[in-house]
């Protein structure tokens, strides 16, 4: 059997233990394509010891917070590993905040984070694992916050 090797990476960030079937949704919040001009490797439904996992690699980039929060939202026992000179040099997984803001939409067309109000978004998170949230003014809960994702 020959097996397709993901090389490795001088430089960036590879986000390992992404639930499967949602390394898609991850490049859609890091605005691949489109944004990015380095290599990115991807890999889906990967056979770990317990589980299937999709692990996404980006060269040349570091996430910021605000992405990591997104990703915690769809990937909730996701690692970020950062790469320097081939070499992990730091890991360490997504947490959720109690609250996310300005990163998902309210399901509810009539709530005020809808209207064109200067309101942000604002979501109280319920569960981490599975990712649970409820708007802060309208109180509704999305169904699939990946399609709620901004």
């Amino acid at each position: 059997m020959k097996a397709l090797k993901i090389p490795l990476i001088r430089e960036g960030t590879v986000i390992d233990h992404i639930t499967a079937g949602q390394a898609v949704n991850v490049l859609h919040i890091l605005g691949i394509p489109g944004t990015q001009s380095s290599t990115v490797s991807v890999a889906m439904n990967v056979k770990s010891r317990l589980v299937k996992k999709d692990i996404v690699k980006v060269e040349n980039r570091e996430l910021d917070p605000h992405e990591v929060n997104k990703i915690a939202l769809i990937a909730p026992k996701a690692t970020i590993n950062i790469i320097r000179d081939y070499k992990v040099v730091e890991k360490h997984e997504v947490k959720l905040p109690k609250e996310v803001v300005g990163i998902v939409h309210c399901s509810n067309p009539t709530c005020i984070s809808n209207a064109r109000e200067p309101v942000k978004s604002r979501f109280t998170v319920i569960t981490a694992d599975p990712p649970r949230v409820k708007c802060y003014y309208c109180e509704r809960e999305p169904e699939d916050i990946a399609d709620r994702i901004i």
